[in-house]
């Protein structure tokens, strides 16, 4: 039987009260009045875009149980671990759970306590679980991640396949398929794959403004990575890389220059893989260089950056790679660096599939293809490959538009002189080959073919050779040239012959110099920082790594970046007005408001700040100006990176952390923080002079009673007997013992 619609006024009340949000984003309140009219629908929101609360709002004004789909445990226990902090009844059955587990769940669903359940499409799809389903009350059925059921998606899983059978079972009950990217060719499968009955199509703008895409081609990858690294201290991100091999060489190196690092792949062990993604989840590791094998599974919001060290095989691809990039809305960079190799390889990989798989994948390679060495914004060829529109003429986010690319002068005159080249050497060589002759190389391959002796030799040997080579990649993604052969050798198209005849417009770029870090800074990243007292977001956030310890639960779980630049920008101090911050529900603010509030107050007073900024005065100023205010000044005359430093070479010579504090001018939880860092990042089994050997031995016992996921059962088994700080430092020490 057809339920009535709960009304749409009272999801507003929902969003306030749970996640504290005060408003939609785009499509989110059409996408929630389907639910609540049992209407099914296909959504498609950029990642970030606030998809998942969707359908978890409804599934909360609606009675009844919300069945969510998802594909990975890791995904699922992240959803459910965060619902839980906001205040609701959420659980997930999965084949990690023993089977007394999965009876307690099954109970509360019985006795109606829970509102939003999270499956595998292969275990909900059993006889079993669809029997059960049938017999209690379902508000509707959430399908995430729904281009997985779809063979022309990106990431097709053949499981989802069996939720054809829920149309079926379940005839008078919502079905809606949520994804962030899918062309109109997977939208329309995804509706025929669900067999869903004329559903609402809500297709959000798949620009992610918030993102910085620069795109590099590749030469010295440890240098180019570790430059994007350094640029954010302290801040996660995840590092691409085509192949395993890649991954482990990349993270090695990373490691052995003092990064917290892990490798992330299908050939490491489960159990290292999933130790390596709880390490990023939960901050003990900041970069994951990984395959594509790692990504859907992260919920994680705080990524600042994502460099892909060699091209992904579609922009669908890059498009839901980069996603995992700035999921809060805050700003953050995506690098892609490519060479040609990347597309050889492909290419090969891909003759293996069948005929019209292969045209496929090989229309989708030119397309990433052309995405690399062109010249329009980057925003706008994404947006317009998934054929929408893009109308604004400088995204101020991308290198293109903020002028980090320069385009030729005389771009006929080059292009000409390289098409010649190929031309003179009977269009039977290669990229590199070509580059070679036109700069005036004396490799023996060159001079034994008599290639020297030609009118095209050296003709560009005031360019680079890397440079020749870019111009030549460009031709190609502009048509002029095409590679054939088993070799990839270079020939020149019809088009490629009316540029040699002067009858063809051609446009090639260079690169410009290198800006420094602060000509790089953007609109976006200026404005999110505005108002923001930097030194208390850095406060907070290690509070808040610390609470999440606490409670078992990742950082961004307990509160988003985006809730703590605004608790650094308003600075509440009492309960009414950290209510107010964007982000807090009511039991947020029940569980984290006091602890919070202290530490706001404390720092306020010691840097001379003022409190309880309102809403309407964030862009105002925030230090009082009076003498009193100056000392703190002199606070921030360390930048984040050189502290963190400095406190390293401390703790290396044994300094006690109020020293540490003291001496870079930090707050004592702040040096507290660099000292787990320092551990993690020297791998330090000894947390001496730290923690007391009695102490270590005391902590140590308990751990192997009650494991090292979490601190508060080994506080508790402990009596409470030893701090928090001191157990967290030893079992940082410990973590790096296994």
């Amino acid at each position: 039987m057809t339920m009535p619609a709960a009304p749409l006024t009272s999801l507003t009340d929902v969003l306030q009260q749970y996640w504290g949000y005060d408003s939609f984003r785009p499509l989110q309140a059409e996408a929630m009045q389907a639910v609540l009219e049992h209407r099914d629908s296909v959504v498609v929101l950029p990642t970030g875009g606030g998809k998942s609360i969707c359908f978890q709002a409804p599934a909360m004004a609606m009675p009844g149980l919300a069945v969510v789909v998802s594909p990975l445990i890791s995904l699922m226990k992240d959803q459910v671990d965060a619902l839980t902090e906001c205040g609701i009844s959420a659980a997930c059955i999965n084949s990690s759970m023993s089977n007394a587990e999965r009876l307690q769940v099954a109970n509360l669903i019985r006795a109606g306590r829970l509102k939003l359940l999270y499956v595998a499409p292969e275990r909900l799809c059993t006889e079993k679980m669809l029997d059960f389903l049938e017999s209690i009350q379902v508000s509707f059925f959430a399908i995430d991640e729904a281009h997985c059921i779809s063979a022309w998606g990106h990431d097709f899983r053949p499981e989802y396949r069996m939720l054809q059978q829920l149309r079926i079972r379940f005839p008078g009950i919502g079905v809606h398929a949520y994804t962030a990217t899918a062309t109109e060719h997977v939208r329309q499968d995804i509706s025929t794959q669900l067999g869903l009955r004329d559903p609402e199509w809500l297709i959000g703008s798949f620009d992610r403004p918030n993102l910085i895409y620069r795109v590099q081609r590749k030469s010295d990858v440890q240098k180019q990575v570790r430059a994007v690294i350094d640029a954010h201290p302290g801040e996660s991100g995840i590092v691409y890389c085509i192949s395993r091999r890649e991954v482990d060489e990349l993270a090695q190196l990373l490691v052995r220059a003092g990064y917290k690092t892990r490798p992330y792949h299908a050939g490491l062990p489960d159990t290292d893989r999933i130790k390596h993604q709880d390490e990023f989840l939960n901050e003990d590791t900041q970069i994951i260089v990984a395959t594509v094998a790692f990504g859907m599974g992260i919920d994680k919001s705080n990524v600042r950056y994502v460099i892909h060290t060699g091209a992904p095989k579609s922009l669908e691809h890059y498009q839901q790679e980069t996603g995992r990039a700035g999921r809060d809305g805050l700003e953050a960079e995506c690098w892609l660096l490519w060479s040609s190799s990347n597309f050889i390889t492909w290419r090969k990989m891909q003759e293996e599939l069948p005929e019209e798989a292969k045209n496929h994948a090989l229309e989708c390679l030119k397309g990433i293809e052309r995405f690399c060495t062109g010249i329009v914004c980057r925003h706008k060829a994404l947006v317009e490959h998934f054929d929408q529109a893009y109308e604004t003429p400088n995204c101020n986010a991308c290198d293109v538009c903020l002028d980090q690319l320069d385009l030729v002068s005389e771009p006929l005159v080059i292009g000409q002189k390289i098409l010649s080249c190929i031309v003179r050497v009977k269009e039977s060589f290669g990229a590199d080959y070509v580059a070679q002759v036109l700069v005036g190389s004396k490799e023996a391959r060159i001079l034994d073919n008599g290639h020297d002796e030609l009118s095209t030799y050296g003709l560009l040997k005031e360019e680079r050779k890397e440079a020749v080579r870019d111009w030549i990649e460009q031709l190609g993604s502009q048509g002029f040239i095409e590679r054939v052969g088993e070799y990839n050798t270079l020939s020149v198209t019809t088009a490629g012959w009316k540029l040699l005849k002067g009858q063809a417009d051609v446009r090639l770029l260079k690169p410009s110099k290198k800006k420094s870090a602060s000509e790089r800074s953007t609109k976006i990243e200026l404005t999110s920082w505005e108002g923001v007292d930097r030194a208390l977001f850095e406060v907070l956030r290690g509070l808040r790594r610390r609470v999440a310890e606490e409670h078992g639960v990742a950082p961004f779980i307990v509160f988003a970046d985006t809730t703590l630049r605004d608790l650094a920008r308003r600075r509440p101090t009492s309960l009414v007005n950290f209510r107010q911050v964007h982000g807090i529900g009511e039991k947020k603010t029940a569980d984290f408001g006091s602890l919070f509030i202290d530490v706001i107050r404390d720092h306020c007073e010691q840097q001379q700040l003022t409190t309880d900024v309102s809403a309407q005065s964030e862009s105002t100023p925030r230090p009082k100006a009076s003498p009193a205010a100056k000392p703190a000044a002199a606070k921030d005359a360390l930048s984040l990176s050189s502290a963190k430093q400095l406190a390293f070479d401390l703790f290396k010579t044994g300094k006690s952390i109020e020293q540490v504090a003291e001496a870079t001018s930090r707050s004592v939880s702040t040096a507290h923080d660099y000292l787990i860092d320092y551990l993690g990042v020297t791998v330090q089994e000894d947390p001496a002079p730290w923690v007391t050997e009695a102490e270590f031995a005391r902590i140590r016992e308990a751990a192997q009673t009650v494991g090292l996921e979490r601190l508060k059962p080994i506080f508790d088994e402990l009596n409470q007997t030893i701090p928090y700080d001191q157990i967290r430092i030893a079992v940082a020490c410990l973590r790096n013992s296994i």
